[in-house]
C-alpha cells in the first residue's frame, strides 16, 4: 500500500520533525518501503534561518544546498530506516510546488507532513501542508 512515502522537512524546525518520525517508521516498516527525504530551500533570504554566519556576501546557491543537505543528513539520523532505503533530495524553490512536483516524479504513496497549528498568517496566506493536500495526487497523512 505504502512503497514509497514522501518526508518533506524544514530543517529550521525540529520540533515538526519529531512530531513525524513515529509515523514515517510505522509507515516504512509496514512494506519495507522507501523513504525520500526532502528539504526545500526557498528563494533567499531564507538561508539566515539555517542559522548559517555570512559575511556581507550573499553566500553561493551550492553553500546554501550543501548546508541544508548536512542538516537533514542530521534529520535522516534520528529515523530508524536502513540506509538503503532512505533517498535525500535538497532543492531550491517554492516548497509547496517541489513537495507536489517529487510526488509525482517519484510516484508517493504517501507523504508525511508536519503543520503548525494555524495563525492568522496561515488563513491568510495558505500553510504548504494545506496546499499539498489540496494538490496532491496521493494520500497525505498531516501530523500536529
Amino acid at each position: 500500500m505504502y512503497r514509497t512515502i514522501l518526508v518533506p522537512v524544514d530543517v529550521t524546525e525540529p520540533e515538526l520533525t519529531e512530531m513525524v518520525v513515529p509515523h514515517v517508521e510505522t509507515l516504512a516498516k509496514l512494506e519495507d518501503a522507501q523513504v525520500h527525504f526532502l528539504t526545500v530551500i526557498p528563494p533567499l533570504p531564507y538561508y539566515t534561518t539555517l542559522g548559517l554566519a555570512y559575511s556581507a556576501e550573499l553566500p553561493e546557491k551550492d553553500d546554501i544546498l550543501g548546508e541544508a543537505g548536512k542538516k537533514l543528513d542530521d534529520v535522516i539520523a534520528r529515523f530508524s530506516i536502513p540506509e538503503d532505503r532512505v533517498e535525500k533530495h535538497v532543492t531550491w524553490g517554492a516548497p509547496k510546488d517541489q513537495i507536489l512536483n517529487l510526488a509525482k516524479d517519484i510516484d508517493a504513496s504517501v507523504i508525511v507532513i508536519a503543520s503548525h497549528k494555524p495563525s492568522v498568517t496561515t488563513y491568510l496566506l495558505g500553510s504548504n501542508a494545506a496546499v499539498v493536500v489540496r494538490h496532491a495526487t496521493c494520500p497525505v497523512l498531516v501530523v500536529r
